[in-house]
């Protein structure tokens, strides 16, 4: 009796791999209930950056909660936005931080702004739990 070789699965490619930066900063947005978070990957596209981040708070207080939670936790691992714009009104906040951008938007400006629509050439990477 001759025994059949069994098979190995392959491994799946799961996208890019992440900076621990990135990855904390996303679990940051999430911690403080940021809903459809998207990361998009713009190393292919001529951008500034090389991901953008983009989450949802559901009102401009949870959108200024949502980007302190980014910018403590990310502080506490000493890194430090070069930019951050947009704190005072909370309907759009951006932290820059070079490599990647975080977008933390209320609803209506989010959908206002669309950059999902504008970047739609860039692969979205899944961040759900």
């Amino acid at each position: 009796m001759t025994k059949t070789p069994t098979r190995r699965p392959r491994k799946r490619s799961t996208g890019p791999t992440l900076s621990s930066e990135l990855t904390r900063a996303i679990a940051a947005a999430l911690e403080k209930q940021a809903s459809d978070v998207v990361v998009l990957d713009l190393r292919q596209a001529s951008a500034f950056t090389d991901f953008f981040v983009i989450c949802t708070g559901r009102n401009a207080r949870q959108v200024e909660a949502i980007a302190e939670a980014v910018r403590e936790t990310l502080a506490a691992h000493g890194t430090k936005p070069a930019l951050v714009e947009g704190l005072k009104r909370a309907e759009w906040v951006l932290l820059d931080y070079f490599d990647f951008v975080v977008h933390v938007f209320t609803p209506a400006t989010r959908e206002f702004y669309g950059l999902e629509r504008l970047w739609g050439d860039a692969q979205r990477i899944d961040v759900s739990a």
